[in-house]
């Protein structure tokens, strides 16, 4: 899925991205569910295999791309 907003990432970031990528495929309002739900501290699918650093990064991530949508 291509987004208007581009990820900046290194190879270590790989996974997230995929995590990332697979949250932004089922929609605006699931990915603002799993918004709050990362905010909450809450487990959200696909985000198991991530440490907490790296879902951090995919709560940014989130973030960012959705902001494009929210302005």
């Amino acid at each position: 899925m291509q987004h208007a907003y581009s990820i900046p990432h290194d190879s270590d970031d790989v996974r997230v991205e995929r995590v990332v990528e697979a949250l932004c495929a089922t929609g605006c309002n699931a990915v603002r569910a799993s918004i709050a739900a990362l905010e909450a501290g809450l487990p959200v699918p696909g985000t198991e295999q991530l440490d907490p650093m790296e879902r951090r990064q995919v709560l940014n991530d989130l973030r960012a791309i959705m902001a494009v949508y929210d302005r």
